[in-house]
């Protein structure tokens, strides 16, 4: 990853995605502050969202019993 000012990377714009495509990730930065960063759009799936639970400790997904029926009011 290297970093590069505002200025050189609208100068270099295609040169800049053509690294990003390549793997690589660029930060653009003004007065010297990453204001954004390019990097490689990969596609996500649901499952990666939730590997971390996964991998980590068994999580309990039991679910809980039934609540006793309330009352419901009549409108006689």
């Amino acid at each position: 990853m290297h970093r590069v000012q505002i200025v050189e990377a609208k100068a270099r714009f295609s040169a800049l995605l053509a690294e990003v495509e390549a793997g690589g990730e660029v930060e653009i930065t003004r007065r010297g502050k990453v204001v954004a960063r390019l990097v490689p759009d990969k596609p996500r799936m649901a499952a990666d969202l939730f590997r971390p639970l996964w991998d980590g400790e068994p999580v309990d997904l039991e679910a809980p019993g039934d609540a006793p029926p309330e009352p419901v009011a009549s409108f006689d």
